[in-house]
């Protein structure tokens, strides 16, 4: 049997982000998908992920996924047999006005989940990590507003923390010895393109792919598309 696989959701998502790809791959490997719950640090993220997972896996993370993989990547590098890296960033807490400008967004995002419920809150920020051409398709958005609003503001608030309070990964990405594959829709504004081409120069024999036509939300916005990258670089892992 190929190597199991482990799938590290985003910031307010749950397996449903990964759903097209779990149904795939479960079909001829072991899939697990990591639930974060309270933690409130990237760090502890990654343990939570790890615990129980087999001795060794191959790892995908989307998002704030990407960040807890990049963790896994530092502390057990031995128990990785390869990394996908999809819709993310590497680089620590800027602080400055940048970080006064990060914090203060997702500071009110978190008001909006405390006010108006997590509904509320991914609706609004549906217009940031979906492609525009797809804001009025009810059917994408409407899983991604049941998805996020399974969440509670409490387990919100935690991985806002976790995600101002990130490491520097910096260090991590000419690290990495095993075979990763680097991903992100070309208008993807939240995460950009040019910060996962940066990844590629960074990352010794990694592979760049760009999922066209998407924004933030690739595995959910164009999951036939990225099943097929997935698939095809995890084919040729074994």
């Amino acid at each position: 049997m190929p190597t199991p696989l482990l799938f590290l959701p985003g910031l307010a998502c749950d397996a449903d982000v990964w759903q097209d790809q779990v149904r795939a791959f479960s079909k001829f490997t072991t899939v697990r998908v990591a639930d974060y719950g309270l933690s409130d640090s990237i760090e502890k993220m990654a343990r939570v992920a790890i615990d129980g997972a087999p001795e060794r896996f191959v790892v995908a993370g989307h998002s704030m996924g990407g960040r807890v993989a990049f963790e896994i990547a530092r502390s057990a590098p031995e128990r990785i047999a390869g990394i996908a890296l999809l819709d993310t960033a590497y680089r620590a807490f800027a602080g400055g006005e940048a970080g006064e400008r990060e914090t203060a967004a997702r500071s009110a995002l978190l008001e909006l989940a405390r006010t108006k419920g997590m509904r509320a809150m991914a609706e609004y920020w549906m217009k940031g990590i979906v492609h525009p051409d797809r804001l009025a398709d009810k059917v994408l958005t409407g899983a991604i507003v049941e998805m996020m609003g399974r969440k509670s503001p409490e387990i919100f608030a935690a991985q806002i923390k976790a995600l101002l309070g990130r490491p520097n990964a910096t260090p991590v990405l000419p690290a990495i010895r095993c075979p990763t594959l680097v991903l992100c829709g070309r208008e993807d504004t939240w995460s950009p393109l040019a910060v996962h081409r940066q990844m590629v120069t960074m990352i010794p024999g990694s592979k760049l792919a760009v999922i066209e036509h998407c924004g933030h939300m690739a595995p959910m916005e164009r999951p036939a598309d990225v099943t097929a990258a997935l698939s095809a670089w995890f084919s040729g892992l074994s």
